[in-house]
């Protein structure tokens, strides 16, 4: 069967921006696959990633997540940046899983085996444990021999006013200076393009970066290329009249006699719905507008005027003329939303 929506990874721009990141930050990188390596397909992102000589391991969100890497990647590292339940603490632990711990409940609950990163709030308020508990659990855990590192995340650093940011990296600092040394890291893709090397850090987590993105401010900091182009091919062609409407609602109206492609990718496959009345695709290398409602499993496409047959490939997003940028701001995301979902049955493939 042929896929209707094809979502291709170019190995050469995830590699060069792993490259470009590394070189930025001054340390090796644990680079972020959760979601599906940010919807980019994991088998595909680790393939590249594992072979990269600045990659040194990886950090999944959840536990499926985490033993699906240890087939895709044996022996390289992988973190779990969320708490694990206590059922799953020792099969994660078996597998070489190094696990989060912010409580003294959790550090102990870990068996002789297990390698821990120390997960410090610095002022996220999502996950971790507060600096002045840290400290007593970073003990705890380094009297074990459990404790392989430490880390928090930043909350603004990705933002133009760093304010924030250099506290939390106050705070994270003093956490370190009572502990012995572990592996530290804090600088996320905002982190690393804001700050560069970061004093005590041995590792940086850059995940929206590592894929081609980051915030307009900061685009000039490392040489970024998106790695994802996503393609659609047509399904249908035929003419609209004028006065006739096209899609759900009758949002858009025909002036004159319009060539309609029915391109099959909707908001089923991650397309946001809210990107109508202002999407557009590449045609034939063209900038064509998506006409009317956009579908759950389909759009429709203003082709006039090109050879456009059932069949052929219409570029969704890319590197160039349209990027997930464009798309999260036509339907008032952001590119993590999109990248994140596109849907199971647009399939991953490699490029070069």
């Amino acid at each position: 069967m042929q896929s209707r929506a094809v979502a291709l990874m170019s190995e050469s721009a995830l590699a060069g921006n792993l490259t470009a990141l590394a070189r930025r930050a001054g340390v090796p990188l644990l680079l972020p696959v959760k979601a599906n390596a940010y919807g980019h397909g994991l088998a595909e992102v680790v393939a590249v990633a594992a072979r990269h000589p600045d990659v040194w391991g990886f950090a999944v969100a959840v536990p499926q997540e985490a033993a699906a890497l240890a087939d895709l990647a044996p022996g390289k590292p992988i973190l779990l940046l969320t708490p694990p339940t206590p059922e799953e603490v020792r099969p994660l632990a078996d597998l070489g899983v190094r696990l989060p711990v912010a409580s003294l409940a959790q550090a102990e609950a870990l068996p002789d085996h297990a390698r821990a990163h120390l997960k410090v709030d610095t002022g996220m308020n999502r996950l971790g444990a507060r600096p002045e508990e840290a400290v007593e659990i970073g003990r705890r855990l380094a009297e074990r021999g459990l404790l392989e590192g430490a880390y928090t995340h930043f909350a603004t650093a990705d933002e133009p006013d760093l304010s924030f940011a250099h506290e939390q990296l106050a705070r994270f600092a003093s956490v370190l200076a009572a502990l012995p040394p572990v592996l530290a890291h804090a600088a996320n893709g905002g982190g690393v393009l804001s700050f560069g090397p970061l004093p005590g850090m041995g590792l940086a987590r850059p995940g929206l970066a590592a894929y081609g993105y980051a915030p307009p401010h900061l685009r000039d900091r490392a040489p970024l290329t998106p790695v994802m182009t996503l393609r659609a091919r047509v399904t249908h062609v035929h003419t609209a009249h004028a006065g006739e409407s096209v899609s759900y609602g009758g949002l858009w109206r025909a002036s004159r006699e319009t060539t309609v492609a029915t391109v099959g990718v909707g908001y089923a496959d991650g397309y946001p719905r809210n990107a109508t009345g202002h999407a557009e695709v590449l045609v034939a290398g063209e900038r064509r507008p998506v006409l009317g409602r956009i579908c759950m499993d389909q759009m429709m496409v203003d082709v006039t005027g090109l050879p456009v047959r059932v069949g052929d490939w219409v570029e969704v997003w890319g590197a160039g003329e349209i990027t997930v940028s464009d798309v999260a701001t036509w339907g008032g995301t952001i590119e993590y939303e999109v990248l994140t979902g596109v849907g199971a049955r647009v399939e991953r493939r490699a490029a070069p």
